[in-house]
Parts: structure tokens; C-alpha cells; sequence
């Protein structure tokens, strides 16, 4: 072909594709679409849903964008759910921005804005409620964008996302975007199964290239060998390459040194050949190095924050944001720069900030500023420094937001949350350690959080480059952090469960044997199910091995089977008896310390105190009793249980002056030698010391051990030559059998799991009558079920139970919001427990209500084998009654660790909670002015400021 054919061909297939909707709206954009955008873009065109994996930073959202492009264009709905408010209220302003304030809707919890608009931005959980519920949202909706789908792995909230997949109509598209998982394909196949034709995009470049480096000290450390990104360094390891970068032998250096640090200067940087060193977007190359530290090799000492800023400031790395796994740390760290008098911000700049600050502050109540920490918080923003975290006020965290986004904010230290999808890229992201706080042991981070966390390095269209920051810490491997690079880093596991809500409303639409199937197509029986055939290879493969094991330990004497069985008894037993022992052991010493009176001559059988003693004083302890004695060389010491073989018993007994301190050498030799003539004598101990103590011989397991020890000798097999070779073969046996047990019993449970789940759930709502069963053997909601329809949460079953025993007739409008407050807060510490004391003798009343059916309903839960609801949880009580009266932020805060966020994020959720009764309560007039009478009283103030 000529090249003119080939220019015409091009000239008019830019013709052809300038006239389709893509081609329409890459006209809009202004930039170029990456190859991934385009394939899913076409994919949305053509009708198909689409599922986009890519790394945060990638621009999936721009598939979204083109959905909602479709919508308007057909004269369609379009709906952009996210998993947080945070995350939708920014989308909300983008797309305002974009189409105009009359063609965007928000939908959260709290907030309603133009909700019957063409393009709707809501929280996910917004959207599942609207199914449920048949709303006529839904009319003339095409598309449905899930921002953040791999949220569904969330064990909290994570099946709502299931739930919406599931029960939307067929006609409409859904267009998921996800963070980079290892198990995309098999996501994309139910998305498949499940909504019909789905395309699956998958893209693991990185617009911004991401270096990694080590901040040790005040110096910044490569920590790979060679010219190797993170994406490289991922591509690697990933395909276990025999080239995988070699990790900087400088950081291996400062693991191995042991000697003290050196404060000695480091030499100058070792120039590399390609690449003189990272690159900001001006061209200066960073103070990196990957050559060893002066003679000896120092430990860097490890550095404050403020001088952590200011490596990475003379480095050219701000903005950054810097992760504390910690509110109380991301604060502190703020505390610690502005009295280092950290400064990073123009006097113009800290104007610009004051005002904008006084600006979206101006509702905030004056009186609440200082709890709210309002001037501390100002000082850092104007500084260029803040923190954010879930205790921070909405309004507080926009804020931070805003002003980060805007280039006035140059350093951000943010707890983990930050990382869910909030659009604040940096060029520089610090990690101050690479363990967590998981709410019960500190953990390691997963190399999937890690590149969740790193991902928000490199702006594009900003940096040339993206840089990830660990700092260094005495113990850390630099092994572990190269390690940490990769790409497609975790699976998407489902965290799908039915719950009591889900079962009613799925019961009310379609009846029991419809939802059954309904929820056998859920993404959590679908990896069930995939597992089980994998499961049931190794199963038959187990069963060929045991066969071969079966004629191999064949013996011409007997059946050998028989024999081993028997040996592996009288092992299990043997290990029964001697933990029994050992317990029975300790019991009747501790027993026999506790009994142990002053004057009691013992032997002590082992330890340092090994020998004859006289007890001095009895043990004040019980749980572990420590008496005094003093041994036969005039030592005075505590007798301690470890000393101890089993019980001990005195052997004499001499007279112990009560006053008697020992407090002379001379004292402590005359009581020696006073115990030394008594036993010289052989004078006996007390009467009620010759106590009889239980024989663990006499006991009926000992004598059936021996029994069967007795008929293994007489069987015939014990006498083969070849018995142990047998047994060994026997002992494979048994393992491979158990094994191949255990496997037969996961089969079993996953087969069908979800819909047995459901199964247990409808008949625990039958025994409380909230279900029945027709004639023809349906199942159907009954008036008290009905109500559970519009309650949602963690205690939904808990809270329709309390409302049919009526635990807030006789409430007013402040204790109303109280009681409720126990339903919905959950608090982070267990402390669990009923108050001391409560603000009014009917609060107490309603909590005991609500106490009694929690326990009875944890009854029911644990007959019918179903996960048990969790405690009402108290710590709101008070500061709720105490809002609700009309008391100031610090009054109600007084005396509770709690933030002012969470105070308000919890007051919002009990306001939701009061008002899903109140729309339960439609036949009840009085409770329903009760709830809206309690919303009334605590929405007001910083709380309504923030709805």
C-alpha cells in the first residue's frame, strides 16, 4: 500500500471515530486517552459492562466519566456510587463543575441534593436502600459507575457491593473501577456470570514513574542497587527473574553493623551512569547515595519529624504525605513542627490560608472551637503542615483537602483512611514504619497496602516522577521492603453474608426460593464454589495415595490396621494423661501452698531454693501463693509454685514467734538451726498438715491406658519382624486419611454455603414469628417482619426486637436519642459493661430492655449456629443525653476519649438510626414524633453544621 492510501485510510478512520461518542468526548478532554481508557471507553459504547483494574492514579475514572457522557447523550440516568461521603461529595463538586448544579444529584446518608437529577453521585450503601425500597430513582437509569469496587472485600460493608451487583435490572451497565488485585480475572468472570457480558481491563502502568528510596538518618538511600523503579523492581519479582534488583548494599550494611552510631559525615554521592539521582520536575537531582557510609559503617540515628521535613523540602519532595498509623501520632507530628517553628508556606500563602479557613469555619459555634482544636489545627494549616485522620471534623478534613489540592499545603500526616480513594496525589509518600495497629496485635502492612498507600506518590501532569519513602528504623530488612514491591498485590475475597435485613427484604420481593438462588450467585459462592473443585482434585488424589499406604503396611500376622490404631490410641491418650497430670499437678500445689502455715518445716524438691525450710508467713495470694520461708542456710526467701513437682508436705514443724522479722544475720541462724534440731529429732508436722493428696495413677484414664498397652502386646502384629516399617506406612496413613477428612468437611461446607446461612436465619425470624409458612410450603414476611424491611446496620434485628417491647414509649426526646445511641455506637475498646450511674432512672429501664433481648437473642443466635450480634455499647449514653439537653461541645465530651469527628460522625449515625424508626413507626404516631423530636434536639450546632 502507498503511503498516500495509508494517509487516506487514517484520515477516515479519524473521520469514522470523531463522529462516535468516544470520539465526541475525547474532543472534550483536551488530552489523550491511554490505550486502557480507550478499550473500556469502547466497551461502555458498545453496551458491555466493564471491569478496570489499574493503579490508583491511573485515570479510571475517566471510564466513569464517559458512562455518565452516554447517559446524558441517550437522555439516560446515570449513577457515581462511592464506598465514603468524603470520596462522593468530591466527585459531586467535579462533575457540578463539569455539567452544571441542575444536572448533578448528591445522595448520602445526610445529605439530599437534586436527587431526581440525570447524574447522581451517592455512597453505595444509598443506592442498595433505593433497590430495596423500588425507588423511582431508579426509573430510566443505563448506567451504574462502582468507584473503589474492590471495597467489597471490606468484612464491615463489603457485601453491600454484592448486594447492588446482584439485584440491579440486566438492562443496566455497570462499569466497575478497581484497584490492581491478583484475582481481577476470576472478579470479571462472576461480574460475567452474574450481569452478563462484562469486559475485563486490566492496565499495571503507572503514568508516573515511582522510585523507592530509605530516609536514614537525614540521608536519603536508594534502596535498590541499579536504575530500578517500583514497577520494575514489581515485574521482577513477580515473575521471579534470576535478574531481580539487588537491594542497595549500604541499607544491608546498617543492618549488620552493631557497633554505636557514628555521627561521622558521609562521604559524598557515588554517581551512578545513567541517572545522576531521582529527579524533581526542575531537574535538580536529589541527595541520594547508594555507597557504603564512611569507615566504619554508621547507624543512622533516627530523626524527628520536623527534620524528616526538611530532608525532604532540601530534597525538592513536597508536597508529601506522610503516613501515621495513628490519629494521636498524626496530631503529635503537627504539635512537633509548628514548635520546631517548621515553616513552609509564604507570608501571602498563610494569608490566603487564614482566609479561606475563616471563610468555610464561619457557621462552627465560637464556644466549640477550643475542644474542637481549632487554633492549633489553624497554626499548623498556615504553616503549610496538617493532619488527617476519622477524629477530624468533615469540615476540618475538606479543609486539608482543598488547600492540599490547591498546592498551600505542603505536608500531610494522614492515617491509612486517606489512602480509600480521597483525590490528593503528592510527589512524595513517607512511610513512617511498615507495621500497624489491626485493633488487636500489631501486624505487618500487606505489600497490597503498601501500593494502596505509595500509589499517591507523582502527580500526573505535574511530576516526572513519584517517590516512596520509608523511613529507616533499627531491626528494619531492607529484603522486606524490596519485597514489598509489586503490583497486582492482593486477592479480592468476598465478604459477603446474608444479615436479618437483607433476609427480609429479599424475602418480601421474592420469596424464599427465589432469594436462595439470588444468593447462590453471589461473588462469595462463587469463589466457594471455584474452590471446591480444586478441593475435590486433592481429594481423589488423596484417596489413590491411600490406597498405595493401604498395601504397603498389609502384614501376614494380623490386621495391621487394627494395630496401628490401636498404638496411636494409647498416643493420643499417653498425651491425655500426662496433661492431665501436669494440671492436676499444679492445682494441688498451689492448693498445697495456699494450706502451708508458720512453723511448717518442707522440702523443697527443686529450684534455687532446692532443700529443708521453714515457712515464715502464709501466702496473701491465692491465685498465686507465695509464702516466705527461710531455708537451711539462713536465707530468707518466697516460696514460688515453679519450685514445686506436685504437692508438698510439711516434714516438722518448730514454734515461729509471731513478732519475728529476721532482720539480723543472727536471728535468721538461730531459726536455722532450731529447724535443723526438729529434724534431727524427727519431730512430726501438725496433725492437719498430713493431708491425702490425689494419686493421678488411681485415675480411670491411667487404667485404661494400661489396659491398652496390655492388649497391644498380645497382638498378633506386635511380634512381626517388619512392624515398624509397617507403622511407618500406618502413621502416613493416618495423616493423609485425616488430611483427606478435613478436605471432604470444607467441601462440605462450601457447598451451598451462602443459602444455608439463610436457611438458619429464616427459621431464627420464625421462632420470633417474624416469618411464616404458607400451605404450599412459601415462606412470607408477617407484620413484625415487615418492620425489619427499613432497619439498617449491625444491630438490626436487635433494634425491631427492642421496638416490639416498646423500650422507648416512656422516654422524652433527650433520653429517646441516648438509648438509641446504644444501638448504633460501637465504641473501639471493649470496656463493655452496664453504667455506674445513668441520667434518668427511664434510661436505665430502656437499657436493661435492651440488654435483656441482646442476651436472649445471643441465645437464639448460638442455637441456630449464626454469627452473634454484638453488645450495646454504653459510651455514647452520656454524651449524647448531654447534647441532646442542650450542653456545650466541651460539656458533652467532658469525661469521654472521644474526638470531636467521631462525636459528630456518631451523632449523624444515631440521627439516620432515629429516623429508620420513625419511618417504621408509621402506625405509631407518638413514637415517630418521639424520634423526630430527638433528631431535632441533637442535630443543631457542629453536627448540623456538618450534615
Amino acid at each position: 500500500m502507498s503511503i498516500y492510501a495509508e494517509r487516506y485510510r487514517h484520515a477516515k478512520e479519524r473521520a469514522a471515530h470523531s463522529k462516535t461518542q468516544l470520539g465526541i468526548f475525547e474532543s472534550q478532554l483536551g488530552f489523550e486517552l491511554d490505550t486502557f481508557q480507550k478499550e473500556a471507553c469502547r466497551s461502555v459504547e458498545a453496551g458491555r459492562g466493564v471491569l478496570v483494574a489499574a493503579p490508583t492514579g491511573a485515570g479510571k475514572t475517566i471510564v466513569g466519566e464517559f458512562a455518565i457522557h452516554c447517559a446524558l447523550t441517550q437522555g439516560k440516568k446515570a449513577f457515581y456510587t462511592t464506598p465514603i461521603k468524603a470520596l462522593s461529595n468530591q466527585k459531586y463538586n467535579d462533575l457540578v463543575e463539569q455539567y452544571g448544579e441542575d444536572a448533578v444529584g448528591l445522595l448520602t446518608g445526610d445529605t439530599s441534593i437534586n436527587s431526581e437529577a440525570p447524574v447522581v453521585v451517592m455512597t453505595t450503601e444509598v443506592l442498595r436502600n433505593m433497590l430495596y425500597a423500588d425507588s423511582s430513582t431508579l426509573n430510566n437509569l443505563a448506567f451504574v459507575v462502582m468507584d473503589e469496587v474492590h471495597y467489597l472485600a471490606d468484612r464491615f460493608r463489603g457485601a453491600v457491593w454484592e448486594e447492588v451487583i446482584i439485584h440491579l435490572p440486566e438492562h443496566i451497565s455497570i462499569i466497575s473501577l478497581s484497584a490492581t488485585v491478583s484475582n481481577v480475572e476470576e472478579f470479571g468472570a462472576w461480574l460475567d456470570t452474574v450481569r452478563g457480558s462484562t469486559d475485563v481491563i486490566v492496565s499495571e502502568h503507572r503514568p508516573v514513574p515511582l522510585w523507592q528510596h530509605v530516609l536514614a538518618g537525614k540521608r536519603l538511600v536508594d534502596l535498590f542497587a541499579e536504575e530500578t523503579t517500583v514497577g520494575e523492581a514489581a515485574d521482577a519479582l513477580s515473575n521471579k527473574s534470576d535478574d531481580a534488583p539487588a537491594v542497595n548494599p549500604e541499607l544491608l550494611k546498617m543492618r549488620t553493623h552493631r557497633g554505636r552510631p557514628s555521627r561521622a559525615r558521609p562521604r559524598a554521592p557515588h554517581q551512578r551512569g545513567r541517572r545522576r539521582g531521582p529527579r524533581d520536575r526542575r531537574g535538580a537531582a536529589l541527595n541520594t547515595s547508594v555507597s557504603g557510609f564512611s569507615s566504619p559503617p554508621s547507624m543512622p540515628a533516627r530523626i524527628s519529624r520536623p527534620a524528616m521535613i526538611e530532608t525532604l523540602d532540601a530534597n525538592g519532595l513536597l508536597p508529601a504525605i506522610c503516613f501515621i498509623f495513628s490519629r494521636a501520632g498524626c496530631d503529635g507530628a503537627v504539635s512537633q513542627c509548628i514548635d520546631a517553628d517548621i515553616r513552609l508556606t509564604t507570608e501571602a500563602q498563610a494569608q490566603t490560608i487564614r482566609a479561606y479557613i475563616a471563610e468555610a469555619t464561619a457557621s462552627l459555634d465560637v464556644r466549640d472551637l477550643k475542644v474542637l482544636g481549632f487554633y492549633e489545627w489553624r497554626e499548623g494549616l498556615t504553616r503549610g503542615v496538617a493532619a488527617h485522620h476519622a477524629g477530624l471534623l468533615p469540615v476540618f478534613k475538606e479543609i486539608v483537602e482543598t488547600l492540599f489540592s490547591e498546592g498551600l499545603i505542603k505536608v500531610v500526616f494522614a492515617t491509612e483512611t486517606l489512602a480509600l480513594g480521597i483525590n490528593m496525589p503528592a510527589r512524595s509518600v513517607v512511610l513512617e514504619k511498615l507495621t500497624k495497629f489491626n485493633g488487636e496485635n500489631h501486624v505487618d502492612i500487606t505489600p497490597g497496602e503498601y501500593t494502596q498507600l505509595t500509589g499517591r506518590a507523582g502527580r500526573r501532569g505535574i511530576d516526572v516522577e513519584g517517590h516512596a519513602v520509608v523511613m529507616w528504623r533499627p531491626g528494619m530488612q531492607a529484603e522486606q521492603v524490596a519485597g514489598l514491591a509489586s503490583r497486582r498485590t492482593y486477592p479480592l475475597n468476598s465478604s459477603f453474608r446474608p444479615t436479618y435485613n437483607m433476609s427480609a427484604n429479599l424475602i418480601a420481593q421474592f420469596g424464599a426460593e427465589r432469594t436462595r438462588k439470588i444468593l447462590e450467585s453471589s461473588f462469595a459462592q462463587f469463589q466457594a464454589d471455584k474452590s471446591v473443585v480444586g478441593i475435590a482434585q486433592r481429594v481423589r488424589k488423596n484417596e489413590r495415595a491411600l490406597e498405595g499406604y493401604t498395601a504397603s503396611m498389609e502384614c501376614h500376622l494380623g490386621d495391621f490396621t487394627e494395630y496401628a490404631r490401636l498404638r496411636r490410641d494409647i498416643k493420643e491418650l499417653e498425651k491425655s494423661v500426662e496433661k492431665s497430670r501436669k494440671k492436676l499437678s499444679l492445682s494441688q500445689s498451689i492448693a498445697s501452698l495456699q494450706q502451708l502455715v508458720p512453723g511448717d518445716v518442707i522440702e523443697i524438691p527443686r529450684g534455687k531454693n532446692r532443700g529443708e525450710a521453714v515457712v515464715l508467713t502464709r501466702a496473701e495470694s491465692n491465685d498465686d501463693p507465695r509464702p516466705s520461708i527461710l531455708t537451711i542456710d539462713a536465707h530468707i526467701r518466697r516460696l514460688d509454685v515453679r519450685d514445686l513437682v506436685g504437692p508438698i508436705v510439711p516434714v516438722s514443724k518448730i514454734k515461729v514467734p509471731k513478732k519475728w522479722q529476721g532482720k539480723t544475720p543472727k536471728e535468721r541462724r538461730d531459726m536455722a538451726s532450731r529447724m535443723r534440731k526438729a529434724l534431727y529429732k524427727n519431730i512430726p508436722p501438725r496433725e492437719r498438715a498430713q493431708n491425702t493428696w490425689f494419686d493421678h495413677k488411681e485415675s480411670p484414664d491411667y487404667a485404661k491406658l494400661e489396659q491398652m498397652r496390655q492388649a497391644l502386646r498380645q497382638h498378633p502384629c506386635h511380634g512381626c519382624s517388619e512392624r515398624e516399617d509397617h507403622a511407618r506406612w500406618a502413621e502416613r496413613w493416618w495423616k493423609l486419611d485425616r488430611e483427606t477428612d478435613g478436605l471432604r468437611r470444607q467441601i462440605s461446607r462450601r457447598t451451598n454455603t451462602i443459602s444455608q446461612v439463610f436457611n438458619r436465619i429464616t427459621d431464627l425470624l420464625a421462632s420470633y414469628g417474624y416469618v411464616e409458612q404458607g400451605e404450599d410450603g412459601s415462606v412470607s414476611l408477617t407484620p413484625q417482619g415487615r418492620s425489619l424491611r427499613r432497619i439498617y446496620g449491625e444491630k438490626d434485628l436487635l433494634t425491631s426486637l427492642c421496638l416490639e417491647k416498646g423500650f422507648m414509649d416512656a422516654l422524652d426526646s433527650a433520653s429517646a436519642a441516648a438509648v438509641v445511641s446504644a444501638v448504633v455506637y460501637q465504641g473501639k475498646r471493649d470496656d463493655g459493661g452496664l453504667l455506674s450511674r445513668y441520667p434518668r432512672p427511664d434510661i436505665e429501664s430502656s437499657i436493661t430492655t435492651l440488654i435483656t433481648q441482646w442476651s436472649k437473642l445471643n441465645d437464639a443466635e448460638q442455637r441456630f449456629k449464626l454469627p452473634q450480634t454484638p453488645a450495646p455499647d454504653l459510651g455514647m449514653v452520656w454524651p449524647v443525653y448531654k447534647w441532646a439537653r442542650g450542653d456545650s461541645l466541651s460539656k458533652a465530651l467532658e469525661g469521654t476519649d472521644l474526638a470531636a469527628g467521631d462525636f459528630v460522625r456518631w451523632i449523624k449515625q444515631v440521627i439516620d438510626s432515629l429516623d429508620q424508626i420513625a419511618h417504621v413507626s408509621q402506625q405509631d404516631p407518638h413514637l415517630r414524633t418521639l424520634c423526630e423530636a430527638s433528631i431535632g434536639l441533637i442535630k443543631r450546632g457542629v453536627v448540623a453544621d456538618q450534615m
